[in-house]
């Protein structure tokens, strides 16, 4: 592979929006106290705290770094139309006990911190990874809320929207529907967060074979399954920890999609310099040219703007000792401008390849789509946008600039 020349232009801009936006001091770095009013479950139950962005002094970030460089190029799954390169990698991280990394190790995982647990999610962003890698940590992870030990295998949580609940019946058993469930026919168990008639939560573990599984795809061609659950028992259940919801689990889930987003855009970068620089026209490389330098800078803006968000968001949960309003906009403004730069990036990113970046056999389309399919898991932009919305006259404009100004 040839070295990838950035435009000095292109180098310092990007170089500044990172500085002075991912990398600021915030008040999260420090213990932030619950307020009057907050929901006092820990983020942390049964998980070391650390820095999420530190990803250059991140043992388990560098193994995973390691694990996708040897087993995941985007080159050779493009080639590999039997997907026969899965496997490998499947039992590769699960040797290096990254599906499990947010499980406690007395509850069968690896008892990595949350942070540790987000480089992670970065590098397989940036690698595309078409393998349930997120959805099994997120699934340990939840589980682990229960203390319900986690099984071997690859697990999916449900639901994956904020619209959709599961209940629990009076016998126990589970009944529901949940829609756009990624990587529900592959998975071996769900970890399943549901509702009884009192408004208590349980989280259950559930064996997939119990449920009814209508196959689908996401834009970036990975499994998003409808997944039916007709009072199935499941083979263990939980009550959650007092304050513990559904949209806990969804901003969760919701900030994992925003690394997986700004590691895709950081991908795409680099193709589009790399590409810009091999490719000739009117007898110079494209990069020499005015336009396509704006779209490059343009690009480089939108994959900072989501590095910053994303990874704020991140270290925000991994240091929180409690769940409140700073946290909330947080996770929901990494969702909603994590997946505006999907849309803005990965447009510019084709138009800087013209007709070559559209074919199936050009490597762009694996993170261009992907990215674009990951806005829609745990909640979309639009719906997060409206949430936060409510939130903000909730508190009434007074308490706005506080909000904003409190990270």
């Amino acid at each position: 592979m040839s070295a990838i020349i950035m435009p000095p232009s292109q180098a310092a801009l990007r170089t500044a929006l990172v500085r002075g936006m991912a990398f600021a001091h915030h008040k999260a770095q420090e213990k932030i106290a619950a307020e009057p009013g907050s929901f006092s479950w820990d983020w942390h139950a049964n998980f070391k705290s650390g820095n999420a962005v530190a990803e250059s002094e991140n043992i388990v970030a560098e193994t995973a770094e390691k694990i996708f460089a040897d087993l995941a190029d985007a080159q050779t799954i493009n080639h590999d139309k039997k997907g026969e390169w899965k496997a490998p990698l499947w039992r590769a991280l699960t040797d290096a006990g990254l599906p499990l990394s947010w499980v406690p190790e007395d509850c069968g995982g690896s008892g990595a911190s949350l942070a540790e647990g987000f480089s992670v999610l970065s590098a397989a962003g940036r690698f595309a990874v078409a393998v349930p890698l997120a959805e099994t940590m997120l699934a340990g992870w939840l589980l682990a809320q229960a203390r319900i030990a986690s099984p071997g295998g690859e697990m999916t949580v449900v639901p994956a929207s904020p619209k959709d609940r599961i209940t629990v019946n009076a016998d126990g058993s589970l009944s529901g529907r949940a829609r756009g469930v990624p990587f529900a026919k592959v998975a071996k168990h769900f970890a399943v967060l549901a509702s009884d008639a009192k408004d208590g939560v349980s989280i259950a573990l559930v064996d997939t074979g119990k449920c009814r599984i209508e196959s689908g795809l996401s834009l970036g061609g990975d499994n998003s399954d409808v997944v039916t659950l007709d009072k199935v028992q499941p083979d263990a259940i939980g009550p959650a920890p007092q304050g513990f919801d559904q949209t806990r689990l969804m901003l969760m889930g919701g900030v994992a999609r925003s690394l997986q987003i700004a590691g895709a855009l950081e991908s795409m970068l680099e193709i589009s310099v790399r590409y810009s620089n091999e490719r000739v026209a009117f007898e110079k490389k494209i990069s020499k040219f005015q336009a396509v330098q704006h779209n490059l800078a343009r690009l480089a803006g939108e994959s900072a703007a989501a590095l910053a968000a994303a990874t704020s968001a991140a270290d925000a949960i991994a240091n929180a000792t409690s769940f409140n309003d700073e946290v909330f906009l947080e996770a929901v403004a990494a969702k909603i401008r994590c997946s505006e730069a999907a849309e803005k990036g990965g447009g510019i990113a084709h138009q800087v390849h013209g007709a070559i970046g559209f074919t199936i056999e050009h490597i762009l389309h694996r993170y261009s789509l992907r990215a674009l399919a990951w806005r829609d898991d745990f909640g979309s932009e639009s719906y997060w946008a409206v949430e936060l919305g409510k939130l903000v006259c909730n508190r009434g404009a007074d308490e706005l600039w506080p909000l904003v100004a409190s990270r």
